[in-house]
């Protein structure tokens, strides 16, 4: 069994990611293994959870992977630790939207039976922190609130008027963490900046918040809350038994494809379990950096290029012509190309006037507006991701709009929140700005390996 907390808080903004990262980092300096989760699809703070612990950071998303994905995702992540840190997104109750409790951190606290810790901001309250707890802790029954953390306390004066309120809440202070700068992670239009574009910055900052943890917060408390957790009793999640092939076996027939998977700086959004997926369908995963490799990995039979941060690395990836040459001659062979929304980008004739790979005939530029939320989707065309008529679920999260040139194949017909289609399908390409999680489509990694598998290469 492994003990477990999920970190949440009342609403975003509270220092979730600050304290589960820091709670991630100290304990793993005492020796205990691990295994760092987030809830819901963001990519960003699984990459502080690594650089926490060594360990790859896991999503859990009730919406894309379906609830009864959840406890064996987890098993699978945190098997062989010690411990997992979950941390919640938004507020503990906040889901999907119009779908009541979906992909909450309440409903995935639920699911894992885990104890939640909830971080409030009490940078601007003092009696009132005990109603806001009270409020929390009761509103479902069958959530366990454990334990607060406090943050951004001001003063001795200011801590001691917060416990007070709350020595009669039932709900212990478990951790008081003071205003720190130096734990704090710059943000810009898409949330905190990936740690792949500040890696030793990053590395700073989390040492600094495992510091405040471990001054501020009572860790054998916690490590006790967390232990207090039930056995889950499910099957861990396996790679090789979703994806189709034998355990032990190579996956598919016949030849083992390359398949690059582009990452660096400006590709940095992949889940772990896609490459889990393509290796146990067969595929020997590479991974490449289109802002400093020239040409791609050796021997590449199928392309997947996921989301991340392009428009500010447009110029650098504009320039490197021979490896844009590359992805166009490799697309233009027929080969599968898959790419999510960063990918899509990339793909485009160009970005903010800046020469892309040309492989799509379209431009895209930056916008005002945020594009945000969960979709259903169903694939309205065939490609080497999909069958026509397969259902999805996944999210966008972009400030980009694309504008096609004439009747451009779509990949996607979207359900919410307006029925609309999305994406290119064109040869062996799909590109789309759908993110979709592959744990609970294993088909789709199966069927990019086995067209991988048809393509010669020299």
């Amino acid at each position: 069994m492994v003990a477990r907390l999920v970190i949440a808080a009342p609403s975003s903004g509270a220092g979730k990611t600050t304290v589960a990262t820091g709670l991630m980092a100290a304990f793993a300096g005492r020796g205990l293994a691990v295994s760092p989760h987030k809830v819901g699809p963001d990519y960003i703070d699984p990459g502080y959870h690594a650089l926490a612990t060594g360990r790859p950071g896991r999503n859990l998303d009730a919406f894309m992977c379906g609830t009864e994905l959840i406890a064996p995702l987890f098993e699978h992540g945190a098997r062989g630790c010690d411990l997992a840190v979950v941390e919640g997104v938004m507020g503990l109750y906040d889901g999907a939207a119009d779908q009541g409790e979906l992909a909450s951190t309440a409903q995935v606290a639920k699911l894992l039976k885990a104890p939640v810790v909830l971080v409030v901001d009490a940078s601007s309250q003092s009696r009132s922190v005990a109603a806001l707890v009270h409020g929390f802790a009761s509103w479902d029954p069958e959530v366990r609130i454990g334990g607060v953390i406090l943050n951004k306390v001001a003063t001795d004066r200011h801590e001691h008027l917060l416990r007070e309120a709350l020595g009669e809440s039932g709900v212990p202070v478990l951790g008081v963490l003071r205003r720190a700068p130096a734990v704090a992670t710059p943000s810009r239009h898409l949330g905190l900046v990936p740690v792949a574009e500040r890696q030793a910055a990053a590395v700073e900052a989390v040492a600094a918040q495992a510091e405040q943890v471990r001054a501020g917060c009572d860790l054998e408390g916690l490590l006790a809350l967390a232990r207090s957790a039930p056995e889950l009793r499910v099957e861990p999640w396996s790679a090789w038994s979703w994806a189709g092939a034998p355990q032990g076996g190579t996956g598919g027939h016949g030849r083992r494809p390359t398949i690059a998977v582009a990452g660096g700086a400006a590709f940095t959004f992949s889940y772990a379990e896609h490459a889990e997926l393509l290796e146990a369908a067969g595929a020997e995963v590479v991974t490449f950096d289109p802002l400093r490799d020239e040409a791609l990995p050796e021997g590449t039979s199928g392309l997947v290029i996921g989301g991340g941060f392009p428009e500010m690395y447009g110029a650098e990836l504009s320039a490197n012509e021979p490896l844009r040459k590359a992805v166009a001659e490799l697309a233009r062979s027929g080969a599968p190309v898959a790419a999510e929304c960063a990918g899509l980008l990339y793909l485009a004739r160009s970005l903010d006037g800046k020469p892309m790979c040309g492989v799509l005939d379209a431009d895209a530029r930056m916008s005002e507006r945020l594009t945000l939320g969960y979709r259903d989707a169903v694939a309205v065309s065939d490609s080497p991701l999909a069958a026509a008529g397969t259902r999805m679920r996944g999210h966008e999260f972009h400030r980009t709009v694309l504008e096609p040139g004439a009747g451009p194949v779509p990949a996607w017909g979207l359900r919410q929140p307006e029925r609309r289609v999305e994406g290119f399908v064109q040869g062996g390409v799909h590109a789309s700005y759908l993110h979709t999680h592959w744990a609970a489509a294993p088909g789709t990694a199966w069927r990019l390996a086995e067209h991988c598998r048809e393509v010669r290469r020299p």
